[in-house]
C-alpha cells in the first residue's frame, strides 16, 4: 500500500494451510472475524498471489471465507478478479520475458557453478521429530519394506511366509 501511495485501511492475511507445520498468519479466517469484531461492514479481498481463477479463489475466497465474513457482520463482500489472460497482464509477462532475455544477470554457464546454500539430500545428521529428516528416513524404510513384500509375494519365500502369516 506504501507503494501504490494510498492511505486505504487493509490487513494482510494468509490462507490454504494444510499439514502439520505452523503456517503464516494472520490466518484469512480469523482476520475476517477480527475486521468483522471491529465493526467492518463492506470489504474488498485482493489476492495479490494469485494470477488465475482456480480453488482457492473460486471455492475458498468466493464461497467460504463470504461465509465466515457473513457470519462476522461483513455483508458487502467483493473480491478482485484475477488477472487470468488479460491482455495487459500477458504483454507485461511477455515484456519481462524478453528484458530478461535481453539483459540476464548471468550467463547461463554460471547458472552451474552456484553454489548450495541448503544441502536436502543425503541428511547430513539425524534430527528426530517432524523433521525433514526423518522424513526422508521413514520414506526410505518404507520403501525397503514394499520392496521386501514385493519379493516375497513373488517368489512364495521369505520372513511372512516363514512366520505363517503368508502361506
Amino acid at each position: 500500500m506504501q507503494t501504490l501511495n494510498r492511505p486505504n485501511p487493509h490487513t494482510l492475511a494468509y490462507q490454504s494451510r494444510v499439514g502439520p507445520v505452523e503456517w503464516l498468519q494472520p490466518y484469512t479466517e480469523d482476520a475476517l472475524k477480527e475486521l468483522g469484531a471491529q465493526g467492518v461492514k463492506d470489504l474488498v479481498v485482493v489476492p495479490i498471489s494469485f494470477v488465475s481463477e482456480h480453488i482457492e479463489t473460486l471455492q475458498e475466497i468466493d464461497i467460504e471465507y463470504r461465509e465466515v465474513a457473513e457470519e462476522s457482520g461483513i455483508h458487502n463482500f467483493r473480491r478482485v478478479p484475477a488477472p487470468n489472460t488479460n491482455p495487459v497482464f500477458i504483454n507485461a509477462l511477455a515484456e519481462l520475458v524478453i528484458d530478461a532475455l535481453k539483459n540476464p544477470s548471468f550467463k547461463l554457464s554460471q547458472a552451474a557453478q552456484i553454489k548450495k546454500m541448503v544441502k536436502m539430500y543425503p541428511q547430513e545428521r539425524w534430527e528426530w521429530g517432524l523433521t525433514t529428516s526423518a522424513e526422508v528416513w521413514n520414506g526410505r524404510i518404507a520403501m525397503l519394506g514394499c520392496i521386501a513384500l514385493i519379493i516375497e509375494l513373488i517368489t512364495g519365500h521369505g520372513f511372512l511366509h516363514m512366520i505363517g502369516i503368508l502361506q
